[in-house]
């Protein structure tokens, strides 16, 4: 899942953004409204994360303007300010969720997760296809109950695939949904994932193949 981080602490930014993505999230990171109102007209995202004290104005400002590019866009107000009447305006101006700093990075994630599994996202928890099973919110793969030892991209990569299963996932939006703006992804960092989900999936008799449609992208389907 793709997150919008919006802090402009030199030092708590990458942090942040570091730490989600060790937990399987693409993060992009702007320092100010600036800068995500752009990151937002580039590319789509699942959740936003903003901070209120923004160098160019108050980060509450920044939701009607997701929602007009991005409608649904879960929001996530992080701020210092976390007396009862700050709380209060941020979920009134549109924000679904307020955590105030500072905070414990798994409760940031528990908290990300949760707006994430909301109906109006249609995330199921759990996702299968055939006798494979992804616990979205645990990061835990398994066949028939049977743990799939796989690393964070690769669990992301199955997650996108997973999602749309039996389709074809044009390679573009696959590598928009699997790194941010900002990762440094090398040529063939893309196929290197794919060939090692694609072996794990063999290995582990999942049922399941993940299939390359040469030129267009990849496609999930159980095997028949």
């Amino acid at each position: 899942m793709r997150i919008l981080l919006v802090e402009d602490d030199r030092d708590l930014g990458p942090v942040v953004a570091e730490n989600l993505r060790r937990d399987g999230f693409a993060v992009d990171l702007a320092a100010s409204l600036a800068e995500a109102r752009e990151l937002a007209e580039l590319g789509s995202f699942d959740v936003a994360v903003l901070d209120r004290r923004l160098p160019d104005g108050e980060g509450l400002s920044l939701v009607s303007a997701l929602r007009r590019l991005q409608p649904g866009l879960p929001v996530l107000a992080l701020t210092a300010r976390d007396a009862t009447e700050d709380r209060i305006e941020g979920l009134n101006a549109g924000a679904d969720d307020y955590l105030g700093k500072p905070f414990a990075h798994g409760e940031l994630v528990a908290r990300l997760r949760a707006l994430l599994r909301r109906p109006r996202h249609v995330l199921s928890p759990v996702l299968a296809l055939g006798p494979l099973e992804l616990d979205t919110a645990e990061r835990r793969a398994s066949i028939e109950g049977r743990p799939l030892n796989l690393a964070r991209r690769e669990t992301t990569l199955l997650e996108i695939l997973l999602r749309k299963a039996g389709r074809v996932v044009q390679k573009e939006a696959v590598i928009e949904a699997l790194y941010g703006l900002d990762d440094a992804v090398e040529p063939n960092a893309l196929e290197a994932s794919v060939s090692r989900l694609r072996r794990h999936l063999v290995e582990s008799a999942s049922g399941v193949e993940l299939v390359t449609v040469r030129g267009v992208g990849y496609v999930l389907r159980a095997v028949t």
